[in-house]
């Protein structure tokens, strides 16, 4: 899971950056050792035995938000070495910028337009939904959320002028009814992070990924590969995904304090 391939950001937002130089080390990485990237719609359809099979070191490089520098970083590197990706848009900041991020201080990067992104349709990159306005989902009234998702896809659809397949839920947040409202829409698929690998197995609405950082060196990213070290990211998952923590968001959203219970211990959670 990437987001922005740039080496232009400030301290807030520098975690979901990578540079194009290290991405260019990573994607080597790749054909070094013998990886096949493919796009998430072509692991599920190898997934339900459509006709298709699963390389033998299948990999899924995923993109979210939409940023432009995809288009100006990402995709020369990717057509350099053959690869295929997908890239997961928010609609309403399309032919703008990235109005969402206040809080990281990135408000002013500049996000595709509709025109280059039916240009990165063309070069064969997988085009999927990231909602409309990149909300948290599982903190939006039913019928919201609902919308953001079926918005999206209809955006998408008029721009590319064909079926958008797969999903991936804002900062990785999704209920069962989330992801009923995303199988309704008709997407086939949904990301998450979850911070482990995929398989076969995985609930094709909850699909793991690993997040790459301005940190991960080539290094690591193989042994991210391997599965090296997976025992802690997926325990800090699995704390990110309690009931305190989704508490603590809606708290904060609401900009007071509230006390939870968990365990028997009571916790006084404050807006900060």
């Amino acid at each position: 899971m990437y987001h922005s391939i740039s080496s232009t950001t400030n301290s807030r937002f520098s975690p979901f950056t990578v540079s194009p130089e290290l991405f260019t080390e990573q994607m080597s990485y790749l054909t070094t050792h013998g990886y096949t990237p493919i796009t998430v719609t072509q692991f599920m359809q190898a997934r339900t035995h459509n006709g298709c099979a699963l390389p033998e070191k299948p990999v899924v490089l995923t993109f979210d938000d939409g940023f432009a520098d995809f288009l100006m970083y990402a995709v020369p590197i990717l057509r350099q070495f053959n690869f295929a990706a997908t890239l997961y848009v928010s609609t309403a900041f399309l032919d703008g910028t990235s109005l969402w991020l206040r809080k990281e201080g990135e408000t002013q990067r500049r996000m595709l337009t509709s025109s280059e992104l039916r240009q990165v349709d063309t070069y064969g990159i997988e085009c999927g939904g990231h909602t409309h306005r990149h909300p948290q989902l599982d903190m939006l009234p039913p019928q919201m959320a609902r919308e953001e998702i079926v918005i999206c896809k209809d955006v998408l659809e008029q721009i590319l002028g064909h079926a958008v397949s797969s999903f991936a839920y804002p900062f990785g947040y999704y209920t069962p009814r989330i992801q009923q409202f995303v199988h309704d829409a008709g997407y086939i698929s949904a990301c998450a992070v979850r911070h482990m690998m995929s398989s076969e197995q995985t609930d094709p609405f909850a699909l793991a990924r690993l997040w790459v950082k301005p940190t991960t060196t080539p290094d690591l990213f193989g042994r991210l590969l391997d599965g090296v070290g997976m025992s802690t990211l997926q325990t800090f998952y699995l704390q990110m995904r309690t009931p305190v923590w989704r508490v603590v968001r809606r708290c904060s959203s609401l900009g007071h304090s509230v006390e939870v219970e968990r365990e028997g211990v009571t916790t006084r959670v404050h807006n900060v």
